[in-house]
């Protein structure tokens, strides 16, 4: 049954899904935003793995958002806002000699010097050098990439905000960022540090949320992409007042005052197209929403493959689809506890950050080794967080939560499959690492909940269990993202656009993807 027709139509209520929208209905556009699931927010939302507990899905915070939209949507003046918290992270270290990324400088440069006075002598230079870089993908990430089959005069002069800034720094800026972005983390750091802690540190940040390792080339892309607005704030975290579900009820709030209409458990079942041309979607109950103009925030395996379907796909944009890289290889573990943590070495007032446990960067090598082989990593790489004490309604009565990153677990699996004895294993791996730093740590858990990359996939709708909807390599960026035909945020089928983290400039809750998508398509 037909029911309206809209100038746009939004799939999906992920944050950018959400952003296009609010900017859209600014624009006085009548826009229907569709989210199969009862609630939006996508990989912002928040879940109850047990009961009375809560955490974040996904992200537990984020490295930066993009300043256009908090300007634009006026987030700032309505509840948007970022905790605030002097430790970004804490490097566990077995001995104690824990590495602190505090923004007192002086601070970071005291604990770095326990494990080398010349790499805390280095510490300062090294932050400018990456907001020197990240300065001159900063503008890059704030355009739509060119079409390089057809590019002309408009095209060059959309890139001369990104050959600004690296002329200020003369010809060396130019030569530096075309030699670091390929770089692995490795490789980088010898020209920097000695101290194994400090580069396993940064190393994981720049293997964050890949199937790649340390040694994998343009790792140092990816942590060049965490940085950007970090200024020479080195491993930058923000958590969000109020949880990272509550960016997504914020921006949800916002389109909605734009007069957005926002319809949950409606779950897209096809985009329907004529002649190659967009006419609207239909839905699972079979109700017909009528638009020339859809926008999907999904990936572009259950935007293209799954809804458009195969017959409106051209075989050239078929291959370039089937050869995008996905292999999610993080998994998340929350545990409800009953006490807080105890943490050798570290003061109660010191829980609220992010801490990691990776002691070297050949540790993070070998973790990665066994995913090459099918196999979920033994020694895998731990990122985790206390939520409770920074949202305390996610748990009550003194009660806390342990929310935890682990890599490496594959989605593809070899000569096995995913079950619930393989899954309690990486549960009791996990508890056995965090007990070598959390004096009580199996005393006080009450429960605990998995989620692998399969699990992502069948709950999130997120191929492979990839967060970044497709690897963050060097082969797909800009005008590479998600393909070389569609990096403009438009697809080959006319009026059919993506602006989900597929697109430019890549992964991560930072809106980036749609405010570049909607200034393209409103030109």
């Amino acid at each position: 049954m037909v029911i309206k027709k809209y100038d746009y139509i939004v799939i999906g209520g992920g944050v950018n899904s959400l952003v296009a929208a609010a900017l859209l209905g600014k624009k006085n556009k009548s826009v229907l935003l569709l989210e199969s699931k009862k609630k939006t927010g996508g990989m912002a939302v928040s879940k109850e793995f047990f009961p009375g507990f809560r955490a974040n899905a996904i992200y537990d915070y984020i490295q930066w958002f993009d300043q256009r939209i908090i300007k634009e949507l006026n987030l700032d003046k309505n509840g948007f806002g970022f905790i605030n918290n002097d430790i970004n992270r804490i490097s566990l270290d077995l001995n104690n000699n824990h590495i602190f990324f505090d923004k007192n400088i002086q601070k970071t440069l005291s604990s770095i010097s326990f494990h080398s006075k010349k790499d805390a002598e280095k510490w300062i230079d090294f932050s400018k050098y990456i907001s020197k870089i990240t300065s001159f993908l900063k503008p890059l990430y704030e355009i739509t990439p060119p079409d390089f089959k057809k590019i002309g005069v408009k095209d060059a002069i959309s890139m001369s905000a990104l050959l600004k800034p690296m002329w200020t720094h003369g010809s060396r800026g130019f030569v530096d960022i075309l030699r670091t972005a390929p770089m692995m983390m490795p490789e980088l750091l010898d020209e920097w540090f000695e101290s194994e802690l400090l580069r396993a540190t940064l190393s994981a940040s720049g293997i964050h949320h890949l199937n790649q390792g340390p040694y994998s080339a343009a790792t140092v892309l990816n942590f060049l992409h965490q940085h950007i607005y970090s200024e020479s704030d080195i491993l930058k975290t923000n958590f969000i007042n109020g949880g990272t579900e509550r960016l997504s009820s914020i921006l949800e709030e916002r389109a909605k005052y734009y007069n957005v209409e926002i319809k949950t458990n409606s779950n897209v079942i096809s985009i329907d197209c004529s002649d190659n041309v967009c006419v609207g979607v239909t839905l699972e109950n079979k109700d017909n929403f009528l638009s020339n103009n859809i926008i999907s925030g999904l990936d572009q395996n259950n935007t293209c493959i799954k809804l458009l379907g195969l017959e409106n796909i051209k075989p050239s944009y078929r291959t370039q689809l089937n050869n995008i890289k996905y292999r999610g290889s993080t998994a998340r573990i929350h545990f409800a506890l009953n006490d807080l943590p105890k943490i050798n070495g570290i003061k109660q007032e010191e829980l609220q950050t992010v801490f990691s446990i990776c002691p070297s960067v050949d540790f993070l090598e070998k973790a990665y080794d066994e995913v090459k082989y099918g196999k979920v990593s033994s020694s895998p790489y731990i990122e985790f967080c206390l939520p409770s004490i920074l949202t305390p309604e996610y748990s009550n009565d003194g009660k806390h939560i342990l929310s935890a990153s682990v890599q490496y677990v594959p989605y593809h699996l070899r000569n096995n499959n995913w079950n619930k004895n393989l899954k309690n294993q990486i549960v009791k791996s996990v508890i056995k690492t965090l007990d070598l730093y959390i004096s009580n740590f199996s005393k006080i858990i009450i429960g605990s909940s998995i989620s692998t990359p399969l699990d992502f996939e069948n709950s999130l709708r997120i191929t492979e269990g990839n967060f970044n909807h497709g690897e963050m390599t060097l082969d797909q960026f800009f005008f590479m993202r998600p393909t070389i035909s569609s990096s403009q945020y438009r697809t080959p089928i006319k009026n059919l656009f993506i602006c989900g983290p597929s697109t430019h400039p890549g992964g991560g809750l930072h809106g980036a993807n749609a405010i570049n998508m909607v200034s393209e398509i409103l030109k």
